[in-house]
This record gives C-alpha cells, structure tokens and sequence, in this order.
C-alpha cells in the first residue's frame, strides 16, 4: 500500500538536499553537455538494472522530483519532462512497472508542496509519463497481464477512488490527458483494428469506470464520467449510443476535498 510513502519531510530540506546533490544538480544544469553526461549515466544504470528495489525507486524519484524544481527556465523543463518520460523505455521489462508506480507515489506525496508557479511544468511532466506508459504497454502488444498489472497501479494512485490522500488535483489531469495521449499512442492502430481496440480499452477504462462509479466525490465521479464519455474512447469501444446522464444521488461525504489541490 502507499501510506508509508505518501510521509513526506519538508520541501525546504528536499530541496536542500536536491541542491547538494552534485548528480541532481548536473541533471538539471543549463549546460547541455553536463545535463547529457548526467542522463547517460542515469540511463546506463537503470538500463542495467534487472530488479530495483522499492526504497531504492523512491529515493531516486525524490531526487528526479526535485531535479525539475530546481528547473526554472520552460524550455528546459519541458525538455528535462521529455527526457525524464524518456528512461521508461530505456528500462528492462521487470523495472518498468515498479518504476512507475514509483513516479506516481512520488507525485500524489509531493503534491501539495508545489506552488502554483511550479505546476505547469509538472503537469507537463504527468502528462510524459501517462504518455510514455502508454508507449510500454504498446510496445507489449497490450497484453491482458500487463494492463491490468497497469491498472492496479492506476487503481492505488493517481484514480484511486477514495482516499482523500491522493489528491484531487492529480486525479483532474490525469482524467484530462487519458484520452489525448492514448489516441497519440494508439490511435493509429485501433482505428485499424476495431475488434482489437474494444478489447483493450475496455481493460484500460477500468480504473476510470472504478472512479466514476465509486469515487468519494461527487465532482471526481463527474470527472470520470466526461472522460469516458469522450467520443474517442466510445468509438474504441464500439459505443454508437448517445450519452445519458445518470441522476447522481446525495452524496453521505462532504464533497470538499480539503486545499490539498
């Protein structure tokens, strides 16, 4: 479970300790050839990796976290997103997942320490990432075990349905990007292949259906709703029918989600 790792120490002390960091800091150095070195470095050892372990994911997307804060320029943020999104598919099979789920727990704890002015560029960052793991699970010919291996994942974090400790700021945009960077995936091929389409976005909805059904808020369930309604995901799934909006009934929790968000 992500109770543990959602305890965070201070953003002042992370980013501190980001700072001292001298391979953190040639990460997100301004100097190409530095933050070039620094990334093949980080993308041999990880390319190397057979197992790693979760701590050890943990601590390392701590200090990738914080690589982007320190990050001030835009062009160079949403080039170190591009290449951070990029070790996905540097990683052998067995890590990806692991890797993964390590960048969501990491996001949903340092949530609530982003100010405003820093968000874009993690919002940028999110979206690579949901990107890039549609592109692993392309490249895995979107087998069953896999996507559902996936889903858990998405089920834990980023549209868990329940716990008011994710927060509901990343539940949004993940809902918002879904469909945008799947049909940049996968587009292509289901419009090919209609049969073959329905079958695994039917998988790949699962978590959004379990959100819309199920989350804790009225507003996420609405959320979810206009995601799954997209007409791009209907005609994945083969749904020709129009939409009909379901009375939503009162809800026994306070809607506010508190100012995590």
């Amino acid at each position: 479970m992500y109770a543990s790792p959602l305890s965070s120490p201070s953003t002042v002390s992370m980013a501190s300790d980001a700072q001292n960091n001298p391979f953190i800091r040639n990460l997100a150095s301004s100097d190409k050839k530095v933050r070039d070195e620094a990334f093949d470095s980080l993308r041999a050892y990880l390319g190397s990796q057979s197992h790693i372990a979760e701590l050890d994911l943990l601590k390392l997307w701590k200090g990738l976290f914080y690589c982007l804060w320190m990050q001030d320029k835009p062009a160079l943020q949403q080039r170190l997103s591009r290449e951070l999104a990029s070790l996905v598919s540097t990683l052998r099979e067995p890590v990806v997942l692991p890797f993964l789920r390590a960048f969501w727990l990491t996001i949903a704890r340092e949530w609530i320490h982003i100010e405003a002015l820093r968000l874009d560029k993690y919002l940028y960052l999110i979206r690579q990432y949901v990107n890039a793991s549609f592109q692993f699970l392309s490249r895995n010919k979107w087998k069953r075990e896999t996507l559902k291996e996936w889903n858990k994942i998405v089920e834990e974090v980023p549209l868990e349905s329940k716990d008011m400790k994710i927060p509901n700021g990343l539940r949004y945009h993940v809902l918002d990007v879904w469909a945008d960077e799947l049909e940049k995936v996968g587009g292509v091929e289901f419009e090919k292949d209609q049969e073959k389409a329905k079958e695994i976005v039917e998988i790949m909805v699962q978590p959004v259906e379990t959100l819309a059904k199920e989350g804790r808020l009225k507003v996420l369930r609405v959320a979810a709703k206009e995601c799954l309604a997209d007409q791009r995901l209907r005609a994945w799934r083969g749904q020709e029918d129009e939409v009909v909006d379901e009375p939503e009934e009162e809800d026994e929790e306070a809607e506010w989600g508190g100012i995590d968000d």
